[in-house]
């Protein structure tokens, strides 16, 4: 007789498990919030798309709001999605598994982000002496390029750019400081001389670090405003660290270890580059030029990827059909990019949801 309880103990537990991650108080444990590991009832396949929640909201009378970001798996971004690009799965407290909530009646949407949301860009540029006495008209039209290409038309306070130097003092330079104004900092860029620098030689690692502490400082003070940010440093020298101040390991500690929030890009020129070096600092990207030709079209393919990183956030809200009294519910969001599809796993509390939701 105990036997047989045992028994049916362990298929009742079973069957609990297997009716999916909902239990009759409204406790979703079973999934991390956030969670790129979705119930396993939706039966979506491996993954090629990681969703990464930023922030999450509810606005009564039955808005959801979800912030967050799309890369592939290889970390590469994935911009330019719209409201068809996404599914919406809802699960309360009278489902075994998720239901799709209808985007047109859920009047789901990709909503404006800049009021929560800020992309900043920091152009580190190399302008020791190899670079002023070799490449620098060169230098100077492919940053304008590259300011064109990353700053948006028209112009809002939610992209901004600051350009900053370095030579061989232990000084990161300002050379033109966070703005949303490209034709600012395109004449920066213009007014750049060739004496300019008072020490030939090369901080590079120590540009490195300076500029990941602005950056983690800039994610810092935007989001005690209660905004979320993202930034690109993007780092260009045409060679190696002469100043011998820091060390790789030092600077490669820093990049590594900073905000995931924080892009690192790097552009190469010329043969005296390390090219393995760069690529470790420029974790997200990097390309290089062979010569001060190909400087345009090197700055260019890097912008794109830049943009791209700034285009892959997104705000989606939907009007959810859930009401007063439902509690707690799970919340899959679904993201299709061509061949690709990835989910993420969240909550949202119902309490004082009613209709007329727009």
């Amino acid at each position: 007789m105990k036997i047989s309880n045992l028994f049916t103990m362990i298929f009742i537990m079973v069957a609990m498990l297997a009716c999916g991650t909902y239990d009759d108080d409204g406790n979703f444990n079973s999934i991390p919030d956030g969670s790129n590991n979705v119930d396993k009832c939706l039966n979506f396949g491996d993954a090629q798309l990681k969703l990464t929640i930023q922030d999450k909201y509810t606005t009564l009378p039955g808005k959801v709001s979800v912030f967050f970001k799309v890369n592939d798996l290889q970390g590469n971004p994935v911009p330019g999605l719209s409201a068809g690009n996404f599914t919406i799965y809802e699960q309360g407290r009278n489902d075994d598994c998720f239901n799709t909530i209808s985007s047109s009646e859920s009047q789901a949407r990709i909503s404006p982000n800049a009021q929560i949301f800020n992309s900043n860009t920091l152009l580190i540029l190399d302008l020791s002496n190899s670079v002023l006495s070799s490449s620098l008209q060169e230098l100077k039209e492919a940053s304008i390029s590259f300011i064109n290409s990353v700053m948006p038309e028209p112009a809002g306070d939610a992209f901004k750019m600051a350009i900053y130097w370095f030579d061989g003092e232990d000084t990161l330079h300002l050379l033109n400081e966070l703005t949303s104004d490209a034709n600012q900092l395109i004449s920066a860029i213009e007014g750049i001389t060739s004496d300019i620098s008072n020490d030939p030689s090369t901080d590079l690692y120590g540009a490195v670090i300076k500029s990941a502490d602005i950056a983690e400082n800039l994610i810092d003070e935007q989001e005690q405003q209660s905004i979320i940010s993202a930034a690109s440093v993007v780092i260009f020298t045409d060679g190696t660290d002469q100043a011998s101040r820091y060390t790789e390991n030092d600077a490669l500690k820093k990049v590594n270890n900073a905000d995931e929030n924080i892009s690192y890009f790097t552009i190469g020129l010329g043969g005296e580059i390390d090219e393995e070096v760069l690529e470790n600092i420029g974790k997200t990207s990097s390309a290089f030029a062979g010569n001060k030709e190909e400087l345009v079209t090197t700055f260019n393919e890097i912008s794109v990827k830049v943009s791209g990183q700034a285009n892959s956030y997104y705000l989606f809200e939907y009007c959810s059909p859930k009401r007063d009294g439902s509690g707690v519910n799970n919340l899959v969001i679904q993201a299709r990019s061509g061949t690709m599809q990835g989910a993420v796993q969240t909550k949202f509390d119902a309490t004082g949801f009613t209709g007329g939701c727009k």
